[in-house]
């Protein structure tokens, strides 16, 4: 059939260029600003005109954005969603047997390829908005090149964005050509309109929307961070704007009925006020906009692998976005756009927007790596390589969840849950309720539970009760769909056409969640509130709440705020800890450790089961053993670090010593010495020394130069009493003292008349080092302080030895200091 090309779209003068480039190049790269139609019309124009034998597949970010851009579409082909343009997105698929154009969102992409690395009856793979750097993306991108390097040269790959980062692409894709189309979107008056700091930011972006209302004409959209500050500004606008002026959210997490209102048409005779937040950047097209407010502000994502934890934080966005937001004022006529932030910051902002991979929990996209038979990240090629510490973090998930073996290779459950397309955690709730099931025998009573609570986890609810209980017998629709899916990808059943209702157990939530989420079982620590995690993190429930009253809970949903050190427990269940140990002994160990009792002033020994650093039970034992003793010095040490040990001055010299030679002599492998180090390696200096030690006044009297001698080879050892040492002997046979400093070059305090003779200035760490040399009188007090001695004696020397001649007449100060024999005696006896 002949396909529709809008020839007012500013793609179509691109369109020819694009189609030759992808006849010719594996890969393509298209810079198309908003409004140019390269979501809406180049797809169309692509299936039209080139010679593509197979079908198209579109990855949009954005769930709202790929079915807003598929019925658009099909809308221009006067055919229904699922015909010759279809969309697959998680919970929802429409696609037929004449679909030529998928629409697809992130995460959908990644699983066609695991399922047929090949895209048997795929021509073309169109990355749009590839300028938002989502972690999917970027692994899409990986995945793809990987399958045109080694399965198929025909394929090809378009990445497209309003904002291309060209200068990266072009980098990673040295053979892809650059297209870039000018675009024709209406001019944007912009300007900036700091808000003032003695008002709430909320009362400042209304007045600033009301402002903005009153001078110009058409809707409004207003970019802000988060959907608490869109609720927030909706109460401050709802009593102070005309009845003609419709207020609609737009969020991620709205009904698709909500997200509908806000993107369609304002009725005939009245405007509309968009509050969204980044989701409406890109893609969206939002009728009759003609005015912007813009925040300045984004909310994101950081993962702390140390944590564990995703901190959400609010930052300023790029220049990019700024473009961005701007631009969705000029779409279908002029428009304006104010900046809520000065100029000054604005030309701070960092260009492009950071990539997601650099600051996300990487352990989906460690397990579709070893599933696609990948154990090394580095073998793909990606524009920004995933962290290491992040995917030693996923790498311990995995195995923590059974996903992975002691060699690193996906076990049954793993593949399995790969298989699934939820988050690793979640997906092992799914497995080990299969796996309960098929034990029992019986009802899928476990499966039909965990369906229902993955639902939830993966779109948990933004306020009110923290209680998963509760909502898990809450009759929500969107959760149900989503449950009836996740059942239907096990039993092959229409799932939605049966009620599962009288199979959900909520005595077997506990035991799911732990399968799931085996270092966040926590312990209460005061009955206010305040809990610990098996991981060691604090984490905290409003004290009201019935919840921190429990002895046990598995806390899913987390949030780490930025002013309180204690995790924020959005969800948590109670959990009978008792029962947890009779059906998951893996998940706890014993310990008998030997450590010092401050009030009662001696080494107790104690046997203890603990969930990761948590102490569920602790019973005390006989005298400990002489290795016992040994280990609770060491943890004593351990807890107490290692300055509560005696240092010497001779031991506190060598420290400085061997972390100086790391800084002059990096030739050689130096033993770390900083605290960190030093604890790290107890065993291997500071052990052997506690023979016969069984207090903390033994452990005190130990020399620890002699300890930290340990630390070294004989080589090393030589090599730093060579080039470092400890002493220096002058002129006259006296071996003096050279003091080392952290952060000031060595220092040798000498008495004048020892250093006659010398000419040259002593040096250090194979003369890359000058010592300072501080030269004293006779009553060892400072005459002059050099680093370079020669100098000196041609020099300033001069001037000291007339003063000093009349101060001390019986001592030598001759006129050739450099050339005269050393003394320590004065004229008379000499």
């Amino acid at each position: 059939m002949s396909l529709p090309i809008c020839d007012l779209l500013p793609i179509y003068d691109v369109v020819g260029a694009v189609i030759a480039a992808l006849q010719t190049s594996q890969q393509v790269l298209l810079h198309a600003p908003t409004g140019a139609g390269k979501s809406t019309g180049l797809p169309l124009a692509i299936l039209q005109q080139a010679p593509l034998s197979g079908r198209i597949i579109m990855l949009e970010p954005r769930r709202i954005a790929a079915r807003s851009v598929a019925e658009r579409l099909a809308e221009q082909l006067n055919e229904p969603v699922g015909m010759t343009i279809g969309y697959r997105m998680r919970s929802e698929t429409k696609v037929s047997d004449a679909t030529r154009l998928e629409v697809v969102t992130e995460g959908i992409l990644t699983r066609m390829l695991q399922q047929d690395p090949e895209l048997n009856g795929v021509s073309l793979v169109i990355l749009d908005e590839f300028h938002e750097r989502s972690l999917q993306a970027d692994l899409a991108l990986a995945l793809l090149l990987d399958v045109q390097e080694g399965l198929r040269d025909d394929l090809r790959i378009l990445v497209m964005s309003a904002t291309l980062d060209n200068q990266r692409l072009s980098a990673l894709l040295p053979d892809a050509p650059v297209i870039v189309s000018e675009g024709r979107s209406y001019p944007v008056t912009r300007s900036y309109h700091p808000l003032p700091t003695h008002q709430p930011f909320e009362q400042s972006v209304a007045s600033a929307v009301l402002r903005l209302l009153q001078q110009e004409t058409g809707s409004l959209l207003l970019f802000l961070p988060g959907v608490g500050e869109i609720q927030r500004v909706m109460s401050q606008l709802e009593d102070k704007i005309n009845g003609d002026t419709l207020l609609c959210p737009l969020y991620g997490a709205l009904s698709l009925a909500e997200q509908r209102k806000a993107i369609t048409p304002a009725p005939a005779g009245m405007r509309k006020v968009v509050l969204a937040t980044n989701i409406a950047e890109t893609s969206l097209t939002i009728e009759g906009i003609r005015l912007v407010v813009d925040s300045g502000l984004e909310r994101s994502g950081r993962f702390e692998p140390k944590s564990g934890l995703t901190r959400l934080i609010t930052q300023r966005i790029s220049q990019a976005s700024m473009v961005q937001r701007a631009g969705r004022a000029g779409r279908l006529e002029a428009g304006v756009c104010w900046h809520l932030f000065s100029q000054e910051q604005a030309e701070r902002a960092r260009e492009h927007n950071e990539p997601e991979i650099l600051h996300s929990d990487l352990s989906g996209l460690l397990l579709s790596l070893l599933q696609w038979g990948c154990r090394d990240s580095s073998q793909l090629h990606w524009l920004d390589n995933p962290p290491e510490p992040a995917l030693a973090v996923a790498e311990s998930l995995l195995l923590r969840l059974g996903a992975l073996d002691d060699n690193q290779q996906l076990t049954s459950r793993g593949w399995q849950m790969a298989e699934f397309g939820s988050e690793p955690r979640l997906a092992a709730i799914l497995c080990s309720a299969q796996e309960s099931d098929d034990k029992e025998g019986k009802s899928r009573a476990a499966l039909v539970t965990a369906a229902k609570l993955v639902a939830i986890l993966e779109e948990p609810p933004r306020r009110g009760q923290p209680d998963l209980l509760y909502w898990l017998t809450a009759n929500q629709r969107h959760w149900q769909q989503r449950a009836n899916q996740l059942i239907r990808n096990f039993t092959n059943q229409l799932a939605d056409k049966t009620n599962h209702a009288g199979n959900l157990r909520l005595d077997l939530v506990p035991e799911l969640l732990v399968q799931g989420f085996p270092d966040r079982i926590a312990k209460n620590r005061d009955n206010l509130g305040r809990f610990q995690l098996a991981n060691g993190l604090g984490v905290a429930l409003e004290r009201e709440e019935p919840l921190s009253g429990e002895a046990w809970l598995v806390t899913p949903a987390l949030q780490q705020g930025n002013s309180h050190p204690d995790a924020q427990v959005l969800l948590a269940c109670p959990l009978v800890i008792e029962q947890t140990i009779k059906r998951y002994p893996h998940l706890f160990t014993e310990h008998t450790t030997v450590e010092w009792d401050d009030n009662k002033g001696s080494l107790r020994a104690w046997k203890r089961l603990q969930c990761g650093r948590l102490i569920v039970k602790a019973q005390p034992l006989a005298k400990p053993s002489a290795a016992e003793l040994q280990e609770a010095l060491l943890n004593w040490v351990r807890q107490e670090g290692v300055s509560a040990l005696n240092w010497s001055q001779e031991a506190l010299q060598l420290r400085i010593r061997l972390q100086r030679a790391t800084e002059w002599l990096p030739e050689v492998n130096w033993p770390g010495v900083d605290d960190e180090a030093l604890l790290n390696s107890l065993e291997r200096w500071l052990l052997p020394a506690l023979d016969g030690v069984d207090n903390l006044k033994g452990l005190r009297q130990i020399e620890l130069s002699s300890c930290l001698m340990e630390l070294l080879d004989w080589q090393q050892r030589q090599i730093l009493d060579n080039e470092l040492p400890t002493n220096y002997t002058v002129p006259t046979g006296s071996r003096i003292t050279i003091q080392y400093f952290h952060d000031k070059p060595p220092v040798l305090s000498v008495r004048m008349q020892e250093m006659y003779g010398e000419q040259q200035n002593p040096v250090l760490a194979k003369g890359r080092v000058p010592v300072v040399i501080e030269l004293l009188s006779p009553a060892h007090r400072p005459l002059q302080i050099t680093q370079d001695l020669a100098a000196f004696w041609q020099g300033t020397y001069r001037e000291v030895q007339k003063e000093m001649k009349g101060r001390y007449p019986k001592h030598l100060w001759p006129d050739d200091p450099a050339n005269t024999a050393p003394t320590r005696r004065v004229k008379k006896q000499m």
